[in-house]
């Protein structure tokens, strides 16, 4: 009798049915922005990271047909190899020149900048420090470097501190790591306090900008520089494809570091160069950032009311410094429950459920293309279910 080597795939997937974790995608229709077509249904959308508006902006298309027309639809091979130009370079110029550093480097997507990244830092000999609610990405980079990875608690200096003591004495180098937004929650890591820890210890530190740059900070170059921190040692990784609303991924820091990785990282290394229309795309969204900073205004202006009208409601919302705010709900049936009620009602706020989180929430993410009577709208039907 013959054995299916693949027979457990479906018992494994029913397990996920039963627990109320399984996803499928939805599709949207046309561009991404305020408003979408959800299968077929005209509805807010409050589901994107597109925080400024950007993805659909016509600037960014025009420069994205401008360098595939110039540069082709590829890149073709990897940057060492034949897939470098100058307009990548050019790139890189820009976020080194909005991170106030000295130079920087874009990878293919913002996954791969993490795991190349601490790939390249960190090996069997080492440590690592990470927020016990960081991005896949991050957690993954740790376990793919070989070192010896140790979750501190949630935004817990005291936490982090003693694990330090306990284990950096073992280990040749260090490296914590952590969002500086987090993505699910929407709260901000303690930045000047990690820059301290980190310098006492002697360990690097790498903080993933992702749901940072475009947002915060006086000229949107995110968490380092909303804390005024930006002239201190540190390791900035980001992504293009969320305010910036392109796609790829950049590391930010000294000429040193954005030289060695060059070298010695894989997943830059090994990976065909960004494409040109991301690129110029990129390219687009920088320049937009500095030169319409109201743009990033309206973002928070819409915050705030957001959160004033769900106060005045006593909504509660987990607590949130960024465009990112959650609704806490009791299990993964109930916001599953929630999304669905309100995407019929013409919202679209996606439940997110664990394992990708520890508790159950709607998350919701304002942008500045959001206008006064969306965010109405979304308060109308939010009470209506809560």
């Amino acid at each position: 009798m013959t054995i299916d080597p693949y027979s457990w795939l479906a018992r494994s997937r029913d397990t996920i049915h039963r627990a109320g974790w399984y996803r499928a995608v939805q599709t949207i229709e046309g561009r991404g922005g305020a408003v979408v077509i959800l299968e077929g249904q005209r509805v807010i959308n409050f589901a994107s990271n597109d925080y400024l508006g950007l993805a659909g902006d016509s600037r960014l298309i025009e420069a994205a047909v401008a360098a595939t027309r110039e540069y082709g639809a590829g890149s073709t091979g990897s940057r060492l190899l034949s897939g470098h130009r100058e307009i990548h370079r050019e790139l890189e110029r820009a976020i080194a020149r909005l991170k106030q550093t000295e130079d920087a480097i874009v990878f293919s997507s913002g996954y791969l900048a993490n795991i190349g990244t601490i790939s390249a830092l960190v090996g069997s000999r080492d440590l690592i420090l990470g927020d016990d609610y960081n991005h896949s990405s991050l957690k993954n980079g740790a376990v793919l470097s070989g070192a010896t990875a140790i979750a501190y608690n949630h935004c817990n200096l005291a936490d982090l501190r003693h694990k330090l003591q306990q284990n950096r004495p073992n280990y040749r180098r260090c490296l914590i790591a952590t969002d500086s937004v987090f993505s699910m929650d929407g709260d901000l890591c303690p930045l000047p306090e990690l820059l301290e820890i980190a310098e006492e210890f002697e360990s690097m530190l790498l903080i993933d900008e992702a749901h940072a740059t475009g947002v915060l900070g006086k000229n949107g170059a995110g968490c380092a520089e909303h804390f005024n921190r930006t002239r201190r040692p540190l390791i900035q990784m980001g992504t293009l494809s969320k305010a910036l609303g392109s796609l790829g991924g950049y590391v930010a820091g000294s000429a040193t570091l954005i030289d060695f990785l060059r070298n010695r990282s894989p997943s830059w290394i090994y990976t065909t160069g960004l494409s040109p229309a991301d690129t110029g795309a990129a390219l687009a969204a920088l320049q937009i950032l500095r030169s319409e900073p109201e743009r990033r205004a309206r973002l928070w202006n819409n915050v705030q009311f957001l959160k004033q009208q769900l106060s005045a409601l006593s909504i509660e919302l987990f607590p949130s410094e960024s465009p990112i705010l959650c609704l806490g709900l009791s299990n993964p049936t109930e916001a599953l429950k929630a999304a669905q009620t309100l995407k019929k009602a013409g919202i679209f706020a996606p439940a997110i459920r664990p394992p990708t989180v520890p508790t159950s929430r709607l998350r919701l993410c304002v942008m500045a293309t959001h206008k006064i009577d969306h965010l109405e709208q979304l308060v109308e039907v939010l009470t209506q279910q809560c």
